[in-house]
């Protein structure tokens, strides 16, 4: 059994948004939040990521319980379609910046350290508005981290 350490996880989210303010070329450290969700999925962890390690989940529960009005979201958000338009979305939007910064560190930089802020935003607003961790039933990296678990299991099973 994974030890959980998300009651102090969140330190890394405002390590890396604090970091990124004093230096953009920081931002690059974002990577680290897309690729080890898909890291521990590729071994056999499915979502571990999300309900032991994740920063952003660990922030946003830290931050918004006292502020949230928690109340439930809508049915309609819960949902593939949503999850895969969010997930298609966020690669998208994640590719087309790559492009423009044309290989540049730090454009590249700014760019992951943008879709990590703008994401987080996010996340805060619907943890406000809903219950803290909303953002969570439809953050891509835990909807691509589930599909890859899911695909896992019909690989053993076939």
């Amino acid at each position: 059994m994974k030890k959980s350490i998300m009651s102090w996880s969140w330190i890394f989210i405002v390590l890396f948004f604090s970091l990124g303010v004093i230096n953009i070329k920081f931002g690059i450290l974002g990577l680290v939040c897309m690729f080890v969700p898909i890291y521990l999925a590729l071994r056999g962890g499915g979502r571990v990521h999300c309900s032991k390690y994740c920063p952003r989940g660990s922030f946003l529960g830290k931050l918004l319980q006292s502020i949230s009005f928690k109340n439930d979201l809508p049915k309609y958000i819960n949902n593939k379609t949503v999850k895969n338009i969010m997930l298609t979305w966020m690669i998208l939007m994640f590719a087309i910046s790559l492009i423009l910064a044309k290989g540049d560190f730090t454009k590249t930089a700014f760019a992951i350290f943008r879709m990590m802020a703008m994401s987080t935003s996010v996340g805060v607003l619907m943890g406000i508005i809903f219950k803290p961790r909303s953002w969570c039933v439809i953050c891509p990296m835990g909807y691509a981290t589930g599909l890859i678990e899911k695909n896992q299991m019909s690989k053993k099973v076939a």
